[in-house]
């Protein structure tokens, strides 16, 4: 799964070093408090503990025997997912993500001091600040980078086709988030790319919906969403784009293991493109809430989908307050299924139309207001073309 980064702010947990005597003794360890097990350290280990750091330890521990998408917040992490939330953050705009020993670039958010400085989907950070960050937590690196005084961030990179490490210098700045651009054609053929799910992006998508209409003075006669690279957001602001254009069916349905987990979302009457056909695109980084709106549109026959298959992160995370609220658990409490009874955790949804883009050919920006090459499809891409030659049909 991939994340919008609070300069790297996303907790990898750290080892749990009791596993082995839990599992072999249950019984003896199951009555037991962990407040009492850190209290008797606290009070009676041979040297000074710093109780802060042990209960994190501990908590982290915890989370580690969880899935990862379930993690602990701390003040300055909850208030980082808060701003994502509303389209604004400060940080460095690059969306990242775990893959072993390595912390990879998804995707530089477009106009953020990381796209501007050149970095770019499939970069490895191998330092930051000079300091390797190879086989470092994401956690880890966050530090790092906030640990820095300057506003600038000096990152080492490794890049595909580079035989030395490439040195970038990032400058931390306050990133809106702007999810939806949009562009149409004389035809009426609109283009629709969701950057991300946030709780503007349906005013957003119906704003932008409605000013390409009075573009071409009419109705929308077709649209192409693209939600490549969309690592997803908010549950309720996929389910609120997916009914702008069903009529009636089910959208999504979660399950979990209390009673409030388990719900089924439906579609309001009333389309928004009144049938017009819809073409969506995905790729491997589609993931989540682009993985909700793809396969409802999909299941319920209301689109087709261009690309490859999407990432496959199929859980529902929710907020639980902790404390004053200045802390919470970010915890997995349910599973998500598409209308036909889908589970795509681990195995994504597949496009209808399979088709394989040239590396070169995605670079997350198709909708430059002069031109017309995100419909004529002259940038070389294949995903984009074919779903300009299906609508055409």
């Amino acid at each position: 799964m991939t994340f919008f980064l609070n300069s790297l702010k996303i907790c990898a947990l750290a080892c749990l070093f009791w596993v082995s005597a839990v599992s072999a003794d249950a019984k003896t360890t199951s009555h037991i408090s962990m407040a009492e097990v850190l209290a008797n350290i606290e009070h009676f280990y041979v040297d000074d503990i710093d109780a802060n750091k042990l209960n994190q330890h501990a908590i982290e521990s915890i989370f580690k025997q969880l899935d990862p998408h379930s993690e602990f917040l701390d003040q300055t992490e909850l208030e980082a997912l808060f701003n994502v939330a509303n389209g604004r953050y400060t940080g460095l705009g690059i969306e990242v993500e775990q893959r072993e020993k390595h912390i990879v670039i998804v995707a530089a958010i477009e106009n953020s001091p990381a796209q501007t400085a050149g970095l770019t989907k499939g970069d490895i950070l191998l330092k930051v600040n000079d300091i390797s960050v190879i086989n470092q937590p994401i956690k880890q690196v966050s530090k790092l980078i906030n640990q820095q005084q300057k506003p600038h961030v000096k990152l080492t990179i490794a890049r595909n086709g580079h035989e030395q490490p490439l040195l970038f210098e990032v400058e931390r700045k306050k990133i809106d988030l702007k999810s939806v651009k949009g562009n149409i054609n004389s035809q009426g053929i609109a283009y629709l790319r969701i950057i991300n799910f946030n709780n503007h992006t349906l005013y957003d998508v119906a704003k932008e919906l409605a000013h390409l209409s009075q573009i071409v003075a009419g109705e929308i006669n077709g649209l192409i969403i693209d939600l490549r690279d969309n690592p997803g957001g908010i549950l309720d602001s996929a389910i609120e784009v997916s009914d702008l254009f069903l009529e009636s069916g089910v959208i999504v349905s979660t399950k979990g293991r209390f009673a409030e987990a388990n719900q089924e979302y439906y579609a309001q009457e009333g389309d928004v493109l009144g049938g017009a056909p819809i073409i969506v695109l995905i790729n491997e980084g589609s993931a989540s809430a682009a993985e909700i709106l793809a396969g409802a549109l999909q299941d319920n026959q209301r689109a087709q989908l261009v690309g490859t298959r999407s990432y496959g992160k199929g859980s529902v995370q929710s907020l639980i307050p902790l404390g004053d609220g200045q802390t919470a658990l970010k915890l997995t409490t349910a599973k998500y299924y598409t209308p036909s009874g889908r589970s795509i955790e681990g195995s994504g949804i597949l496009p209808d139309y399979p088709v394989l883009q040239h590396n070169f050919a995605h670079n997350g920006d198709f909708t430059q207001p002069q031109t017309e090459t995100f419909i004529n499809a002259k940038v070389h891409d294949l995903q984009l073309e074919k779903a300009w030659q299906l609508l055409e049909k």
